[in-house]
């Protein structure tokens, strides 16, 4: 019996083991804390990003619509706190991280979303105009840029929808891509990674990027 259990755990722990292997792909990039986590189309699907930070016990702030200015204040966000159509949090460890201290890594949590686009009171075209000088500020600065799709198949739309610019206005300038192998059954991330030579990691489920992101910031 104790020999049997103890095949069981080593089969369990060896299937582990594979499909983090084969999860993260060959290349996991290295990523810095501190970390600002924040929408690329106002969708809910930055909430799950924060999500699995929290499970992977990394700290983070995150704002819904991140200005440069916001973005270059640093930890804290400038104490900027929220009202309607602004949302800040701010979950980084301060005794490791004092406030003002730069970002070292933004991640993009990319999904188009009217109905969180309108409650901030912006426009498809005027949440492109924001990523794009985010992204500027990124590359600009040496921010690492990790662009995270989770909406799976239903949420990519026809070319030139609203969810593919949100994907043109960050993955093309990111430094590392995690999406579902849903959201990608088109290889639209893959063309991406490849023309651009970003490292791609495709993911199951959501919650298999809280490992993923242990490995990014360890």
């Amino acid at each position: 019996m104790r020999k049997n259990h103890f095949l069981g755990a080593w089969l369990f722990i060896s299937l582990i083991v594979f499909f983090s292997l084969s999860l993260i792909g060959q290349t996991v990039p290295k990523a810095k804390l501190p970390v600002l986590t924040t929408s690329a189309g106002q969708s809910p699907d930055v909430t799950t990003v924060n999500i699995i930070l929290e499970e992977a016990g990394i700290g983070y702030d995150y704002c819904d619509v991140p200005t440069v200015e916001i973005l270059a204040s640093g930890v804290g966000l400038g104490d900027r706190e929220s009202v309607p159509g602004f949302h800040a949090e701010v979950h980084t460890d301060l005794s490791k991280f004092p406030k003002g201290t730069p970002f070292k890594t933004v991640i993009f949590a990319i999904g188009a979303s009217l109905k969180g686009m309108g409650a901030s009171g912006l426009t498809v075209e005027a949440e492109e105009a924001r990523l794009k000088k985010l992204v500027d500020y990124c590359k600009t600065n040496k921010i690492f840029i990790i662009a995270v799709h989770l909406g799976g198949e239903s949420k990519r739309g026809a070319p030139g929808s609203d969810n593919e610019k949100m994907i043109d206005a960050v993955a093309p300038f990111a430094d590392y891509l995690i999406v579902t192998r849903d959201g990608n059954k088109d290889g639209r991330f893959t063309k991406i990674s490849k023309q651009k030579n970003i490292p791609l990691a495709e993911v199951d489920y959501a919650l298999n990027i809280v490992d993923l992101l242990k490995q990014v910031f360890e």
